[in-house]
């Protein structure tokens, strides 16, 4: 076997001759490596610096990583954070690294779907139809269905968030989509994963930053629970929970929507071993949070199996997201169970607002707030993974402020972090050229063109009498039929868990 060489990302530029060495994506060896008597497996993968599209590979990095051999359907529990990570993140280990990657890729199917074009009819609404949203977007293989889609009105004061159409004959004059439930189906992958999964993701925004100058830092008690103490942003509070009665789509709330059919799926699948993972970005990940924390606090994921109640574990894996509560919002989310991973990218400025002068850095923040009810005070919920564009020799050491907050740049970055001071190198060669699928980040001289995934013809297509023409789009299914009817059941749980509460 041919000797091998740890070979810096820095490294002069070489070209790697197959001839003489060839790697297969994810080939393993075994190196004997004797330790106290023990013998390791370890994997040695190969991470191509370059992109499928470039046709010789320039520079090549070889990393030795311990595999965590133990099958995912064993330490699920463990990777959605029923003990915060520890010991998880630094080294990183390789199922989370792949899970927290396989996350970031359901809530980057949100922008990928989404219809920000506004010469369109269809601005602010999906491009694809649930049953065919993952084989559209070439996840079909993830075994994964949509369950249904989300909603929420544009007639709240986040003018920078929404996207409008031009025209004057459009599909929704209030609404805009903002995600999707979908869950496990397929049994290979429930299987590997140990459990059925329930999906939650958001979508961020398209406008990259603007919407952060809407933000009025104004805490609002969302009245979830009885105690008026927790609170979130007014922003964020109001996305969440808005409703146009006038609008098909906004009848119910985001909110309402959400909620009713984690219930219906876990009525559905009672008696499974089941999941709730929320994901999202940007704005999409304080929706997640805000969800997650939600479900948790009217106690939906409390199922009871007939002979003992437990609670589905609620895990959330958020990118590059702004802080959505104050301190007390913090600590109840802790309370109750919730579990956040946050993904950062150092240089962006997002995760910093809002609560610039009062955050769960100052040493007096649980002063401020009890004692003066100083009225902007945040704080982060759950774990921090903190990462750094400069570290990867792929990107521009770009000062711009939408590349730093691009979610296809953080997931490019989790693949090739391994803990902090340790070297960068691609762990499960994600292709390069993701990052420059919507923005201008990537280095030159790996030749992907900037902004480069759009729609074919922009969607135009040719009709029957040669002529280009906007297909019309089936009309989607705003609400399911029976979304009152979990709504009362949630409201029966919510009402019964108040008295207990209030009896205490």
């Amino acid at each position: 076997m041919a000797s091998l060489h740890l070979l810096s990302l820095n490294h002069p530029k070489f070209t790697l001759h197959t001839a003489s060495f060839q790697l297969g994506p994810l080939r393993k060896y075994k190196l004997n490596q004797k330790s106290n008597n023990l013998s390791f497996q370890k994997s040695i993968k190969c991470s191509t610096s370059l992109s499928s599209l470039s046709p010789e590979v320039e520079e090549e990095c070889l990393v030795l990583e311990e595999e965590d051999e133990r099958p995912l359907s064993e330490i699920w529990k463990e990777i959605q954070g029923c003990h915060d990570w520890d010991g998880l993140l630094d080294p990183m280990n390789s199922h989370l690294r792949r899970e927290i990657i396989r996350y970031g890729e359901f809530a980057q199917a949100c922008y990928d779907s989404f219809d920000f074009d506004p010469h369109s009819k269809y601005c602010g609404s999906c491009k694809y139809q649930g049953a065919r949203f993952f084989e559209k977007l070439g996840m079909a293989d993830r075994g994964y269905q949509i369950s249904r889609y989300l909603y929420a009105t544009s007639d709240i004061n986040l003018p920078n968030f929404y996207q409008k159409s031009k025209l004057s004959s459009v599909w929704s004059t209030h609404a805009n989509w903002m995600g999707y439930v979908a869950v496990c189906t397929d049994e290979d992958e429930i299987k590997r994963l140990g459990r059925r999964d329930i999906v939650v993701s958001w979508r961020g925004t398209v406008t990259y930053l603007e919407w952060i100058y809407d933000l009025k830092d104004i805490l609002h008690s969302p009245n979830f629970t009885n105690d008026p103490s927790i609170k979130m942003e007014l922003g964020f509070y109001d996305l969440y929970t808005k409703k146009e009665d006038t609008c098909n789509f906004c009848s119910f709330s985001a909110r309402e929507q959400v909620l009713a059919e984690i219930k219906r799926l876990l009525d559905y699948y009672d008696g499974e071993e089941i999941s709730i993972t929320i994901t999202g970005h940007s704005l999409g990940a304080a929706l997640a949070i805000i969800t997650a924390y939600d479900i948790a606090e009217l106690g939906v994921n409390i199922v009871n199996d007939g002979r003992v109640t437990h609670k589905i574990p609620i895990t959330v894996y958020s990118f590059g997201g702004p802080q959505v509560g104050n301190l007390k919002f913090k600590e109840r989310c802790e309370k109750l169970g919730v579990k956040v991973l946050r993904v950062i990218n150092i240089h962006d400025k997002v995760p910093t607002v809002p609560g610039i002068f009062a955050n769960e850095k100052l040493q007096f923040q649980k002063y401020l707030e009890e004692t003066v009810s100083f009225p902007w005070s945040y704080a982060h919920v759950g774990v921090e993974l903190t990462l750094d564009h400069t570290h990867s020799p792929f990107l521009k050491p770009a000062s711009d402020l939408g590349c730093a907050h691009n979610l296809e740049a953080h997931l490019h970055l989790l693949d090739g972090y391994h803990g902090k001071g340790r070297r960068f190198c691609l762990a499960n060669k994600r292709d390069i050229a993701l990052v420059n699928k919507d923005s201008n980040f990537l280095k030159k001289e790996y030749g992907v063109p900037p902004h480069w995934r759009q729609d074919e013809n922009k969607g135009m297509v040719k009709n029957n009498d040669g002529r280009w023409v906007l297909p019309e789009r089936a009309r989607v299914e705003a609400h399911p039929h029976d979304i009152s009817y979990h709504l009362n059941k949630i409201l029966k749980i919510a009402t019964g868990s108040s008295q207990l509460k209030q009896a205490q």
